[in-house]
């Protein structure tokens, strides 16, 4: 009976480590995703699999322009470590949160302090046309818009702009809610 026990709890020590390891690396290091939805077309299509730098964030980077990113479109509540925690997809199923529309992949367009003008179908950045090879069409901008992007803040935008949820309905994004950027 001891020689069984021992063994027994030798496999759930390794299982509980493998668990613990797993848990830090995919919280603060990388973690594969799954593209939801056609906003990131052409670059990414709906259902992709992707992995996703956090070592950037842990280390305290901010996403540069054009970088593919994964935000937390709940702009309007404080992320905290438990919200990271949550995040792993084992606990993301157990609390019945794994399919919720909630980690959006965007790409990043304005920084802290960037003035952003959104007209004549063209993202313009400090008076400069954003250059954007990656757009999947021609984007239908309605009325104009002139967005400063506030401190600790990025603002993102889809490739695919015509059938995208992103800053222009949330407004920026708190650089705490950037949950990493694509690898």
């Amino acid at each position: 009976m001891g020689r069984i026990w021992s063994r027994t709890s030798g496999w759930l020590f390794s299982i509980f480590a493998a668990f613990v390891l797993s848990l830090l690396i995919s919280t603060f290091v990388i973690q594969p995703t799954k593209v939801l939805g056609h906003s990131m077309e052409p670059t990414l299509q709906n259902h992709d699999r992707i992995f996703i730098a956090k070592w950037t964030r842990s280390l305290g980077e901010s996403p540069d322009y054009g970088d593919i990113v994964i935000i937390d479109s709940r702009v309007d509540r404080k992320r905290t470590l438990r919200d990271d925690l949550l995040d792993y997809p084992l606990f993301q199923w157990l609390g019945g949160r794994g399919g919720k529309d909630i980690f959006w992949v965007k790409r990043v367009v304005g920084k802290p302090g960037d003035v952003l003008e959104i007209r004549d179908h063209q993202v313009y950045r400090n008076g400069l046309a954003v250059n954007e090879p990656y757009l999947k069409e021609r984007m239908e901008t309605g009325e104009e818009r002139i967005i400063t992007v506030p401190k600790g803040c990025v603002y993102v935008l889809g490739d695919n702009r015509n059938h995208s949820r992103d800053s222009r309905f949330i407004g920026a994004v708190p650089l705490g809610h950037v949950i990493g950027k694509k690898l």
